[in-house]
């Protein structure tokens, strides 16, 4: 055989069977490498690669963005018939290595010729602000060689600031994950009542720094192709039968794909009519023309649901924008560890202790760094502007200079508590186009020193999120959800004050009447020494929930007592005889029932035992709030040490 690229030849192993739905044999390519290094002195060698398929996820992501033909001519992916490469990132093993994520999109960039790079891959750091050598790469890449990353948002949604590396980087096109109405009625069999919405793991924004992300949304959840010797993979409660090699896969993966075939169908229309289509102005048409999801935050969908049509149009009315820096003030768990600590490319203030009801200014920078050397004037604008919380003071226009940063103040007015998020556009009306979108978001946390608790319902497919400021010193955080009706398929999820989720976002765990949780205990969880501060409770309904809409009571509580002193020591005791000890107990949180239980016990100068016995007086105590002291008296009886022979 030849290598691939020189004739496309493909082999097989196996005998296909014409009786079966599957197809028994299965598939291979061959490619030569020659000169690659392969160990840390820069020794080379020339390598013989047998490209054989790993699983389901590369095959459904090239259908969903070139398939031609599938299901007998029926249907196509996004853009049929495009040319595919395909670079491997992850390995046997199922993980990707950095080299791949590195030094193979160099390759594949720089030396095979593609227009467009689609990458359904992720993870998430709790530093999540595009700040890294990677970030920095597809910068460079994009701006150096005209080829536009298109990269799936992650799915650790729908936690704020849930955003996946390497989608971070400031130029790449980060993809969340929609669905419609419909989608979720043919492929799962869910009946829901919003036309359109995010689906509840899609990883939302905004960055650690406050930057813009994701960039768009597109449709996560297809019907596509899978390997041909795999019986077909379709939702089981769905009701639906799928031939071999067609599969049903949801992720930030799928929409990924979705978004770069809607951007290679751009690139292909604007070379027929002889348009230089930038990635720079392919972002602005994308970004310009998305179309708002009703009901999302902006931090949760970004510009919006992907519409090809208008950025077409806006493509041949010459869609162009110029280039901008953005600083703006960041107060974070971990701001401190920000490029600019406390300043980023976008406003967000997580735990600056805003107030529902309270005003506060920011003052948000902005320089503009290409075009005319000449002051321009640009419009200001809040646009999906959640509960009217944002607004420009002054004037809302401004001239910007050539590179000389101007300052543009805005105030934040949350009217209730939780996440509030507006993009502000920053527009020359002269250029086809919105020139610059800025992410502004602001927390009003509720605090927890007395508990917090609140009721509601939420929809199939849906989530409400609540945020709650844990205090210094509370040893405990403990969420229980309660309230629910007829098998509801409800759960809570708690993400860390860093936009870490503290408990598994995959779709089969932690749902109350579902699978008994799956190892995971749906109705009550405590989180030991949380971290001090904002923390966001979710609360989402499965697809399979028998009830549209779901009640639900929710109860959040931080616990913590001190003991004073933390070690007492008993002058003398005699084996079986109880001695009194005492110990001041502060509670300052939640009222807590308790009894004393047995702790380690030492003769002096020797290790602690955890073999003595406690005898209670009183027999029980309850501890209320701080300030109020109590005092806990306890009979201890140490036990005989071992004997030794």
């Amino acid at each position: 055989m030849k290598p691939y690229k020189d004739g496309f030849q493909v082999g097989y192993f196996g005998t296909d069977d014409p009786s079966t739905d599957v197809a028994e044999r299965q598939p291979f390519v061959v490619e030569i490498r020659k000169d690659v290094v392969h160990n840390p002195s820069g020794a080379k060698a020339d390598f013989v690669n047998i490209g054989v398929i790993e699983g389901s996820h590369g095959s459904h992501v090239a259908g969903i963005t070139a398939a031609n033909g599938l299901f007998g001519g029926r249907m196509n992916g996004a853009a049929p018939g495009a040319k595919l490469v395909s670079s491997r990132a992850c390995t046997w093993s199922g993980g990707c290595t950095n080299v791949a994520l590195t030094e193979g999109m160099i390759d594949l960039v720089v030396n095979r010729g593609v227009d467009i790079v689609n990458m359904s891959i992720g993870g998430l750091p709790a530093l999540n602000d595009g700040n890294n050598a990677r970030a920095e790469l597809y910068t460079r890449l994009i701006d150096t060689y005209g080829v536009q990353l298109v990269i799936s948002a992650g799915n650790s949604g729908p936690g704020a600031n849930t955003i996946g590396d390497p989608s971070l980087a400031d130029k790449v096109i980060s993809v969340g994950a929609s669905a419609s109405k419909e989608t979720w009625a043919a492929n799962y069999g869910s009946v829901v009542e919003k036309k359109y919405a995010m689906m509840p793991f899609s990883s939302r924004g905004p960055r650690e720094d406050g930057g813009f992300a994701p960039t768009l949304a597109a449709p996560g959840a297809a019907i596509n192709t899978i390997q041909t010797w795999v019986p077909g993979q379709p939702v089981p409660e769905a009701g639906y039968d799928l031939p071999a090699g067609y599969g049903m896969l949801q992720g930030t993966s799928m929409a990924s794909p979705q978004a770069a075939g809607a951007a290679a169908l751009l690139l292909s229309a604007a070379k027929q009519k002889g348009i230089d289509l930038t990635p720079a102005k392919l972002r602005t048409a994308l970004t310009s023309t998305a179309d708002q999801i009703k009901g999302v935050q902006a931090y949760e969908q970004g510009a919006g649901l992907i519409d090809v049509v208008d950025a077409w149009e806006a493509i041949r009315d010459g869609a162009t924008a110029h280039e901008y820096t953005v600083e703006a003030p960041v107060d974070t768990a971990i701001d401190q560890f920000l490029k600019k600590p406390g300043h980023g490319t976008g406003l967000y203030d997580r735990e600056g202790g805003l107030k529902a009801g309270e005003k506060k200014r920011y003052t948000i920078t902005v320089t503009r760094t290409s075009g005319a050397d000449r002051a321009i004037r640009h419009e200001l604008d809040f646009e999906n502007n959640a509960g009217g919380t944002f607004r420009i003071v002054g004037s809302d226009e401004v001239r910007l200079p050539l590179n000389e940063p101007v300052a543009v103040t805005v105030e934040a007015r949350p009217r209730s508590q939780g996440l509030k998020s507006a993009v502000l556009e920053v527009d020359d009306p002269r250029t086809e186009g919105v020139d610059k979108q800025v992410m502004t978001t602001v927390v009003a946390a509720a605090p927890l020193e007395r508990g917090f608790s609140a009721s509601g319902s939420v929809q199939r497919n849906s989530t409400e999120s609540y945020f709650v400021t844990v205090p210094e010193g509370a040893k405990t955080l403990e969420v229980a959800i309660g309230g629910l009706k007829d098998k509801s398929q409800t759960r809570f999820i708690a993400i860390h004050p860093y936009g870490v989720p503290a408990d598994t976002t995959s779709t089969p765990y932690c749902y109350n009447n579902y699978l008994d949780g799956n190892g995971c205990r749906p109705d009550v969880r405590a989180y030991a020494d949380p971290q001090p501060g904002v923390w966001e409770i979710e609360v989402e309904s499965r697809r399979t929930s028998p009830l549209l809409d779901n009640p639900y009571e929710l109860d959040v509580t931080v616990l913590g007592a001190d003991f004073e002193p933390e070690v007492v020591t008993v002058p003398e005791a005699e084996v079986g005889t109880p001695v009194d000890a005492s110990w001041k107990v502060t509670n300052r949180f939640a009222p807590i029932d308790g009894k004393p239980a047995g702790g380690p016990w030492a003769p002096p100068g020797r290790p602690a035992r955890r073999s003595s016995r406690v005898r209670r007086t009183p027999p029980r105590w309850r501890c209320p709030r701080a300030p109020s002291r109590w005092t806990s008296s306890s009979a201890v009886s140490p036990t005989p040490p071992p004997t030794s022979t």
